[in-house]
């Protein structure tokens, strides 16, 4: 089981809705699969369930998490799919963690979610403040710092995953330190402009940092602690370029404007200067100067990632989707105010799930030299 993470300091880059086409590409080829959704913003989690079924995960929470001590061993409560913050509460105030983990939400047979909770920055909180005690070897600070790995490695033991996929928010901040830190690998979902650029000199200057304080808490603390986390620091699998519009009149590989094309040229250079050789030592040369992939998620499919969010379902089965409700439960749709579908376009959404099969192929073939 591999855990990687999506992760840009800049938002706006189409961080969950490539994270959530991923999870599925992966169902498609075969490897079950968990979402995780540790981004207070919760795209991930709106775009695999409905707000209202969301909404009821929540209410049933809310009184446990402003105070988990009423908790009490609620095992109706752990019958049913919870929040990751939820997952988190016991570590966050100090408390007995739970005898069974709840189950995740299914989105597909062999694809599974762990839904994002908008008061995650109250476990966040509690990170800052006992960051300190990791380097005296504080067993509640270690337990505070490894708990989402724990979490990660307990669901895989049980549900037998292939891949966890952690969304993050688009933030430098602690929970995001503790995250990258701790996953097996990370990738940069970038558009081809500066801010991708100074973005990913930023992780790459804050990855430097990072792995410097974990290894001086690894050297501090005792042996049986150490098994807590991973055997090795995060590497780097490399980026992809996503969302960029197409243009197919100019005259270079990716079909961008020029523009656009050369920030692109620009990014494996910027990768070799600023993110240490030995946290991308798996990656050949050319897996860095071309994006995960290759120009199969490149280009921005326009209104259908919103179509797809808002049926809570992948691009290409909007047709099937819509057809179906269209059919059998127009009402659903007239509440949810989703405008009609041309059919002229079924074609184009089924095309996607050839492209982002390709995507997760190159991923795995990166992750499978880890």
């Amino acid at each position: 089981m591999k855990i990687i993470s999506l992760f840009n300091n800049k938002g706006g880059v189409g961080k969950s809705t490539l994270g959530y086409h991923l999870g599925h590409a992966l169902n498609e080829i075969g490897k079950k699969t968990l979402m995780i959704d540790l981004d207070p913003q919760c795209n991930l989690t709106i775009c695999g369930i409905d707000t209202e079924e969301l909404h009821k995960i929540w209410l049933e929470e809310d009184e446990f998490v402003d105070d988990f001590e009423k908790f009490n061993a609620n095992n109706e409560l752990l019958q049913k799919p919870r929040s990751i913050h939820f997952l988190l509460k016991p570590t966050e105030d100090g408390l007995s963690d739970f005898d069974v983990i709840p189950p995740p939400v299914e989105l597909a047979q062999n694809l599974h979610l762990i839904p994002g909770r908008l008061s995650i920055h109250k476990f966040e909180n509690k990170l800052a403040e006992r960051w300190s005690g990791a380097y005296q070897s504080d067993n509640l600070a270690i337990r505070t710092i490894t708990k989402i790995r724990e979490i990660c490695n307990l669901y895989s033991a049980k549900y037998n995953y292939d891949y966890i996929i952690i969304d993050t928010s688009p933030s430098l901040g602690i929970l995001n330190k503790t995250i990258i830190s701790t996953v097996d690998g990370f990738f940069i979902p970038a558009q081809p402009d500066m801010f991708s650029l100074y973005g990913i000199r930023n992780i790459g200057s804050s990855l430097s940092l990072w792995q410097r304080e974990f290894e001086t808490i690894y050297n501090l603390i005792s042996s049986d602690k150490r098994t807590k986390f991973p055997e090795k620091f995060v590497q780097f699998l490399g980026y992809t370029i996503y969302n960029a519009k197409k243009y197919s009149t100019e005259k270079n590989e990716y079909d961008l404007a020029q523009a656009h094309y050369s920030y692109v040229q620009k990014i494996p250079q910027v990768i070799r200067e600023f993110i240490k050789e030995s946290n991308r030592v798996h990656l050949s040369d050319e897996q860095i100067e071309k994006p995960i992939g290759g120009d199969a998620v490149i280009h921005s499919h326009n209104t259908f990632p919103s179509v797809a969010q808002s049926l809570n379902c992948p691009m290409w089965e909007v047709p099937d989707v819509y057809s179906n409700l269209y059919k059998n439960n127009r009402d659903w749709l007239i509440d949810r105010e989703i405008e009609p579908i041309n059919q002229g376009s079924y074609g184009r959404y089924r095309e996607t799930k050839e492209r982002y099969i390709a995507f997760a192929n190159s991923l795995i073939e990166r992750l499978n030299n880890l």
